[in-house]
């Protein structure tokens, strides 16, 4: 290519000739041995695109732009020379672009219509096929269910999280089956909480009747927890019942109406802790007295028959409450024997126990002074006073009062938690010992920064 440039530099007198040049496509076929075009000619080691760049290149080496620049005066420029009847245009970059986005927007619109087509098959399948499959089926058990699952419905429950604590107890197939009958039972809106008695893998139909037989009979839910003082206990009947809680207060301090002894000041601790399901139909007294009859046959069915004797369980069981965990309760009940039986020991009869004084106190913190401990004025303070506080200081529940009428012997009259969060608890004969102990719960205290500030 570089002779042919410096044979038209020197035809114009040395001059770079601006008259555009044509580049022409190389044939393949043997030319004749006749003169040659003035036209660039490329050899079979370049292309016609390379050799049109390749020329521009060379010019631009003298000129220091490419003939891209003269394709406006192709049109205006007289040459002597003739011109080729092919001519080779290369596309500009703007032209690319927009051909390449036409070619993504088709292949787009394409895709889309194949994916259309796609699903419209699948679902006219399904369609044919469905009939032949009788529909889809909801699992569902056939019934009637075998042995016994307890199911408990807290307050607020609605159909869906009932549902699923039916299919997680296996008590029905699926979720989706006892929804549809509850739908069909139309009784959405109708349960009510408690604990009810279902069999495993029943029919979800009959699951949902017993849950609405159940419902049936309007009532009043109450949960009353374990360790609850009276006045709490009575606050949480007044909100679940709607009854004024001043009748309750009442009421309670009348414990002869509900057969209880001389020594009862009040219904403390015969309030049994549990989840109640009142009617509606059901006043005051009526609650208190289901309550009271609940602890009695409790008491019953421990050993217990006695009122007097009933009284007393039901005071230590109160107080093991607060003192230990259920895997302890055996024990303290026993320590605190050992105490109450021998008076003219180390710790004089005494229980020592701080949740009796704060009892007293009507608070709920076991920081109270030196003066506060020692007054014997403070009838539930059992560090002044010994034996026995003079009622119950809470609701008991039933380990409590196994443990309290059956107490296990030991040799112990000292004990303390030494570890609030795992409810660890150690035991001493002798005050010494108890020092030691003591100090355990002190270096756990100052190591959880904190927690024993109640």
């Amino acid at each position: 290519m570089s002779d042919l440039f410096r044979d038209r530099s020197q035809s114009s007198g040395g001059r770079r000739s601006t008259e555009p040049h044509h580049a022409e496509p190389y044939h393949a076929e043997p030319q004749s041995d006749g003169p040659q075009s003035d036209g660039p000619q490329y050899d079979d080691e370049h292309s016609a695109a390379e050799g049109y760049g390749h020329d521009n290149a060379e010019d631009a080496l003298y000129t220091g732009h490419s003939d891209y620049e003269h394709y406006e005066e192709y049109g205006q420029h007289e040459s002597s020379e003739p011109v080729a009847p092919e001519v080779l245009v290369l596309p500009s970059r703007r032209t690319s672009r927009v051909s390449k986005r036409v070619r993504k927007r088709r292949r787009s619109l394409a895709f889309l219509v194949v994916l259309v087509l796609f699903g419209a098959v699948v679902y006219f399948a399904v369609q044919a096929v469905k009939p032949m499959l009788g529909g889809f089926t909801v699992p569902d058990y056939p019934g009637p269910g075998t042995g016994t699952v307890q199911i408990l419905i807290q307050p607020g429950a609605n159909g869906r999280t009932v549902a699923s604590e039916l299919k997680s107890s296996d008590v029905v197939a699926s979720e989706q089956a006892f929804l549809d009958a509850l739908k069909a039972a139309d009784g959405s809106g109708s349960l009510q909480p408690g604990e009810f008695q279902m069999k495993s893998q029943m029919k979800a139909s009959d699951a949902v009747a017993i849950l609405l037989a159940s419902s049936d009979e309007k009532v009043h839910y109450a949960a009353v927890a374990q360790n609850l003082r009276i006045n709490e206990v009575l606050a949480v009947l007044a909100k679940s019942t709607g009854i004024p809680e001043g009748e309750f207060t009442a009421l309670s301090k009348e414990p002869k109406l509900f057969g209880l002894p001389a020594q009862a000041l009040n219904l403390e601790g015969y309030l049994a802790p549990g989840e109640y399901r009142f009617s509606i139909d059901l006043n005051a007294q009526e609650i208190l007295a289901q309550m009271v009859e609940n602890t009695k046959k409790e008491l019953t069915e421990t050993g217990v028959t006695d009122p007097d004797e009933q009284f007393r369980v039901l005071t230590i069981a109160s107080i093991i409450e607060f003192e230990g965990t259920p895997d302890n309760y055996a024990l303290i009940s026993g320590a605190i024997e050992n105490r109450l039986n021998n008076p003219d020991g180390e710790t004089g009869g005494r229980i020592e126990s701080d949740a009796t004084v704060t009892y007293g106190l009507g608070t709920k913190s076991y920081h109270f002074t030196a003066a506060q401990k020692a007054d014997k004025s403070n009838p539930y303070n059992t560090y002044a006073n010994p034996g026995l506080p003079i009622g119950p200081i809470g609701s008991p529940g039933a380990k409590a009062i196994v443990a309290a009428a059956h107490p296990k012997a030991n040799p112990y009259y000292f004990w303390v938690t030494v570890n609030l969060k795992t409810g660890e608890t150690l035991f001493a004969k002798t005050y010494a010992e108890h020092q030691a102990n003591v100090a355990k719960f002190s270096a756990w205290c100052a190591a959880n920064e904190g927690e024993c500030n109640q």
